[in-house]
C-alpha cells in the first residue's frame, strides 16, 4: 500500500475533500466503533484545526504534507489542555499541562490529533486488557485481544479511524499490537525520538514510535518526530531517511540477513508461525540473499532480564504517584494510610504487581542478587548485538511466538502475558531500531538493524513487501 498521507494530502490540495468534513467523519467512526479503542475524542480542538486548514486552502495557500492529516495518540502522552489518563483510575481526570515533544512536532507540521487511545494502564501489559476503559478489541476479530500496550493505537490505524497513530514501545508495545492487527509499527533507536511528555514506564527502554498502514508513512513520520531535544538528555541527533529507498524497485538490497535458530527451536512457538517464517527464509535464499543462522540468549533469559529491569524502573517512576501533587487522592486517618489507600485503589492489579516486583528486586539483599545481575546480562546482550551486526546487516524474527489469544484468556495469567514478549524484549534491551511488518506470519515479521539503522530496515521491508509478498 502506498502512502495514505500523500493520498489524503492530494485530495485536500485539489479540494476533492474538505478537511473539516474528513475529520468529522473520522470522529464519527471512532464514536460509533465497537473496538473500544478510544478513551477521549478531541472533537473541539480537532475541528478548530481542520477549519484552519480549509481556510488556508480556500485562500490559495500551499499546505504541508501533514497539514490536515488526522492522527491518534496513545493515552500515555501529554497534549496540553487534554486528558492524559494512562488508562488508569489514578489519572482519569488529569489534564495535561504541556505537550510531548514528538506530538508537538507533528502538530507544528499541521497534523491534527483527534483521539487519545486506549492502552494497557501505564503501558503495563501485552494485550490492552489492563485498562480501566475495558479491553481493546482486535481489528480483525473482536473476540481476540488487540495486543499491548499500544492496542488502541494499532486498532485505530487498522480500522482506518486514524491515518497514523503515535505509540510507546518499552518491550514490544508498538510491534506486538501492530503485528496482531496487520499494520506497520516502528520502535526506533532508543533516543532517536524524544521521550519528553511520555509517561515513563521503564526509562531505559521507553521509545516513541509511529504506527501506520504503509512503510512510506513510517518514513515520513520518523523524519518529522526525530531529533535532539533539550528536554530529554537521552535524545539523539539523527539523519533523515532518504527518499531514494522508495525508488529502487525490483532491486534486492545487498544485505546479509540473520535469524535466531533458538527462537525457532523454542517449544513455545506456534507450529504455523514457525513454518511460515522458515518459508520466508527459503524464499530469501531462492532470491540469492545470503541468510545466516545465529544463536542468541534463551527467550526465558531475555524475558526475565527485561522484566527485572522494567519492574525496577517502573517502581521508581511511579513512586511519585501518591495523590499529593496530582491524580485521584483518597483520604484516610493518617498520611501513610492515605498514601496506601490512594495507591491500592487507583492502580490496576498488573501495575501493583509490577511495582511490588520492582521494589522487591531493588530491596536490600535482593538488588545485588537480582537487579545488578540483570544489568550485567543486559550489557552482555548489548555486546552480542554489536558482534552480530559485524556479521549481518539485518536480523529478522517473528514478532510473537503465538497468535493473538482470546480476550480474557491471559488476563489472569501474568506469565503467559510476559512470555508473549519473548521475541521483542531483547531488541529493546539493546536499544535497537526494529519494525513490525504485516506479512510473513500470522503476527507479522520483525526486522531489526544496528542503532540508527532505520533506513536500512525500511529499504529491506520495501523489498519484502514488493518482491516477496507483493
Amino acid at each position: 500500500m502506498s502512502s495514505e498521507i500523500i493520498r489524503i494530502h492530494n485530495k485536500l490540495k485539489s479540494k476533492e475533500i474538505s478537511c473539516t468534513e474528513f475529520v468529522k467523519g473520522k470522529l464519527k467512526e471512532l464514536e460509533e466503533s465497537t473496538s473500544n479503542s478510544a478513551n477521549f475524542l478531541l472533537t473541539e480542538s480537532a475541528l478548530k484545526r481542520a477549519q484552519a486548514v480549509d481556510e488556508k486552502i480556500a485562500n490559495g495557500a500551499e499546505i504541508g504534507l501533514l497539514e490536515g492529516i488526522p492522527f491518534g495518540i496513545k493515552d500515555v502522552f501529554l497534549l496540553q489542555g487534554e486528558f492524559a489518563s494512562a488508562a488508569s483510575d489514578f489519572l482519569k481526570s488529569y489534564i495535561s499541562p504541556y505537550t510531548a515533544t514528538a506530538i508537538q512536532k507533528l502538530i507544528d507540521a499541521g497534523a491534527i490529533p483527534i483521539v487519545k487511545e486506549n492502552c494497557d494502564s501505564f503501558g503495563h501489559g501485552s494485550s490492552s486488557e489492563n485498562t480501566v476503559f475495558g479491553p481493546v478489541k482486535n481489528a480483525l476479530n473482536e473476540k481476540l485481544v488487540a495486543g499491548g500496550s499500544s492496542g488502541g493505537s494499532a486498532v485505530n490505524v487498522a480500522k482506518g479511524y486514524t491515518l497514523f497513530s503515535v505509540g510507546g514501545d518499552t518491550g514490544g508495545s508498538i510491534r506486538q499490537p501492530a503485528g496482531y492487527n496487520k499494520v506497520y509499527g516502528m520502535k526506533p533507536t532508543y533516543g532517536r525520538i524524544s521521550r519528553y511528555g511520555l509517561m515513563a514506564y521503564a526509562s531505559s527502554t521507553d521509545c516513541v514510535g509511529p504506527i501506520s498502514n504503509s512503510v512510506e508513512d513510517i518514513s515520513t513520520l520518523l523524519n518529522v518526530m526525530s531529533g535532539k531535544d533539550y528536554h530529554d538528555q537521552t535524545s539523539l541527533v539523527s539523519s533523515p531517511i532518504s527518499e531514494n529507498i522508495f525508488k529502487r524497485k525490483n532491486e534486492a538490497p545487498k544485505y546479509k540477513i540473520g535469524y535466531y535458530k533458538n527462537f525457532l527451536d523454542s517449544e513455545a512457538i506456534d507450529p504455523k508461525i514457525k513454518a511460515d517464517f522458515l518459508k520466508l527464509i527459503d524464499q530469501l535464499k531462492l532470491n540469492n540473499i545470503e541468510v545466516i543462522e545465529l544463536d542468541f540468549y534463551d527467550s526465558g533469559i531475555l524475558v526475565s532480564t527485561y522484566y527485572t529491569i522494567a519492574m525496577a524502573e517502573t517502581a521508581s517512576n511511579l513512586a511519585r504517584l501518591d495523590g499529593t501533587n496530582y491524580g485521584n487522592r483518597l483520604t484516610a486517618e493518617s498520611l501513610k494510610e492515605s498514601y496506601s489507600l490512594t495507591r491500592s485503589e487507583n492502580f490496576t492489579d498488573e501495575t501493583k504487581r509490577r511495582i511490588i516486583g520492582g521494589n522487591q528486586v531493588l530491596s536490600q539483599g535482593h538488588s545485588e542478587e537480582i537487579y545488578l545481575k540483570a544489568r550485567a546480562i543486559r550489557e552482555k546482550i548489548e555486546q552480542s548485538f554489536i558482534d552480530e551486526f559485524q556479521e549481518v546487516d539485518i536480523i529478522i524474527s517473528p514478532v510473537s511466538p503465538t497468535p493473538p489469544p482470546k480476550i480474557g484468556d491471559n488476563l489472569n495469567d501474568p506469565l503467559a502475558m510476559y512470555l508473549s514478549d519473548a521475541y521483542t524484549v531483547g531488541f529493546s534491551l539493546g536499544g535497537l531500531p526494529t519494525l513490525s511488518a504485516p506479512f510473513g506470519t500470522e503476527t507479522g515479521i520483525q526486522i531489526t538493524a544496528e542503532k540508527m539503522g532505520e533506513e536500512k530496515i525500511l529499504e529491506f521491508v520495501i523489498y519484502l513487501r514488493d518482491e516477496i509478498y507483493g
